[in-house]
């Protein structure tokens, strides 16, 4: 996948209608592809208990995407299982889980998810990193950990945004977001980049915080089920795990 985007930055791919043309094809084939060996490279090599987690993840990814999608909001929210598997389980299974829901969204919903799956591989991956180096146990490093995952995935979706959907994707909130950017004179790259580096950081720091949320409701004991958990403590350590311990 990442040769791809490599790929898609140098090529910048336009066509007589101003976007896409076979080099934005063939990115969409090659981040699909890129997905499925991530998920399939990873899935195997990861414990049940997190395996089981993943069909969740997806699911919690979908829902929340989609109420935010119409709500008109420059935001997406589409990454909450992500980045609570990133914390549960760590960086491998994080990117496995981003890039399974980008699959799943991209075949049975909306097929331009798809070349966002390296986005969604990366947002997973730098949560499990982040999680492993303790950012998650207190909520100021949290919530500056979030940001920090914006930043990386609206630098990453900006070339997609831009040169395979001609900055239409999106909801209203970002196409318009991107659209005033342009209107100023900006490029259709740096429009991407700059309305990613707005939105996204906000957007991934709410993330964080939803997705603590939910593990602070988790039931007694259930976090120290993974491995990952009881290696690193990524956490605060809650009263009911220290004595599970």
């Amino acid at each position: 996948m990442f040769t791809t985007y490599a790929g898609l930055i140098v090529a910048r791919p336009t066509s007589e209608h101003g976007v896409g043309g076979p080099a934005a094809l063939l990115a969409l084939i090659g981040y699909t592809l890129g997905a499925m060996l991530i998920v399939s490279g990873a899935v195997g090599r990861l414990p049940t208990t997190t395996v089981a987690l993943l069909p969740v993840a997806v699911t919690v990814n979908i829902v929340m995407g989609k109420v935010v999608y119409f709500s008109g909001l420059p935001l997406q929210l589409d990454s909450i299982g992500t980045v609570l598997v990133g914390m549960l389980a760590g960086p491998a299974a994080g990117a496995a889980t981003g890039a399974l829901a980008s699959v799943v969204v991209g075949m049975t919903i909306t097929p331009g998810a798809l070349p966002y799956a390296v986005t969604a591989a990366m947002i997973g991956f730098t949560a499990g990193m982040f999680a492993r180096i303790g950012l998650f146990r207190r909520v100021p490093t949290a919530l500056l950990a979030g940001g920090l995952i914006g930043v990386v995935a609206g630098v990453i979706s900006a070339p997609i945004t831009a040169f395979v959907f001609g900055n239409a994707s999106g909801s209203v909130g970002q196409s318009a977001l991107i659209a005033t950017f342009q209107a100023f004179g900006n490029g259709m790259l740096k429009a991407a980049t700059l309305q990613g580096l707005v939105a996204d950081p906000l957007d991934k720091a709410l993330t964080v915080a939803l997705a603590m949320a939910i593990v602070k409701g988790l039931p007694p004991g259930f976090m120290h089920r993974f491995p990952f958990v009881r290696r690193h403590r990524p956490l605060a350590q809650r009263p009911d795990l220290t004595r599970a311990v």
